[in-house]
């Protein structure tokens, strides 16, 4: 099997498009999504100069994703004064899982000369990941404890280093699964939110001033294609599955999604196609209707629609055990 841009061995072949590509045109192919994405979605403004630049924090937890889209935009933008990164990871607190992403992640940022600042649940919220799991208050998996603390920690701290986005590595198979469940769930007000916070373009978006707008550069690029980048690349990303990974209904729709790719390929990227229509529509239908008024969290000061905010309330009923 030949590679069909130079004829060398091709070690991939991608099913939904044909193409039987050798280990140089597979990282080309890759780099090339991620830079058409990020003018596409419009991430870089036209008003951005060196004197006034646009600063990007990336979320970067030391997988596959994450550091595939921090090797692409340094390779990209690190002579553009135009832009400033900042990589930032954050410790949950899983003993023998984060600490070696971590130093993944310090050991690119150092190669590459980004700026690389970390923050932890022990030393932010006061918990652990790993005894969240062990008390589990609220009868939870440990996905949705740290979603929340994730989320909440990557926006007080993209807000607090200036950020004019916030970068994360969600590749195409994560956001057809995030598509997905919308659509099964009927939740077409979830879809609305979905495009103004991180899926459509910045100039379609109707975005929030209590939020850091997000955006997802690697989000056409399947995640098969981000480990072969990485290990082609020889990237020091750690890929390994959390050890509290345990989302059961996410984890049905991946496994649905693999067989009808495996079946019809190019089912991924046709559920985007559509949900992205989709999404843009569903915004555009709710933005007239009322939102609930939001206010700064009276515990911690986080924007929320409550009086206590959703992270505050899970510390509380883990400290409560």
């Amino acid at each position: 099997m030949s590679c069909d841009k130079c004829g060398r061995d091709a070690v991939y072949h991608a099913a939904y498009s044909g193409a039987h590509l050798c280990e140089d045109h597979l990282r080309a192919s890759v780099e090339k999504r991620v830079r058409r994405r990020v003018r596409e979605d419009g991430l870089l403004p036209d008003d951005a100069t060196s004197d006034d630049p646009e600063r990007w924090v990336i979320g970067l937890s030391g997988g596959k994703d994450s550091v595939a889209l921090t090797a692409i935009l340094d390779d990209t933008f690190a002579e553009d004064p135009r832009v400033e990164m900042v990589a930032l990871s954050i410790h949950e607190g899983i003993e023998g899982y984060r600490d070696e992403s971590l130093s993944a992640s310090e050991e690119l940022t150092e190669e590459l000369g980004v700026r690389h600042e970390t923050v932890s649940y022990a030393d932010e919220l006061g918990v652990e990941m790993d005894d969240v799991v062990e008390s589990d208050p609220e009868n939870m998996a440990a996905c949705a404890y740290c979603g929340v603390f994730r989320r909440d920690l990557l926006e007080t701290y993209a807000d607090e280093f200036g950020a004019d986005k916030l970068l994360t590595g969600h590749n195409l198979d994560d956001e057809a699964q995030t598509a997905l469940m919308n659509v099964l769930e009927g939740d077409v007000a979830q879809t609305a939110k979905h495009f103004d916070a991180s899926l459509g373009p910045f100039d379609e978006r109707n975005e929030s001033e209590s939020f850091v707008p997000r955006a997802k550069p690697l989000r056409d690029v399947p995640e098969k294609e981000v480990a072969l980048y990485c290990r082609f690349r020889g990237l020091p990303a750690h890929i390994t599955e959390c050890p509290h990974a345990s989302e059961a209904y996410r984890g049905e729709i991946q496994q649905l999604l693999l067989k009808l790719e495996e079946n019809h390929p190019g089912t991924r990227h046709s559920i985007m196609s559509g949900y992205e229509e989709f999404a843009a529509i569903a915004a555009d239908r709710y933005r007239g209707d009322e939102r609930a008024e939001l206010s700064e969290c009276e515990r911690c000061g986080s924007t929320t629609a409550r009086d206590v905010c959703r992270k505050c309330r899970l510390v509380e009923s883990i400290e409560a055990v």
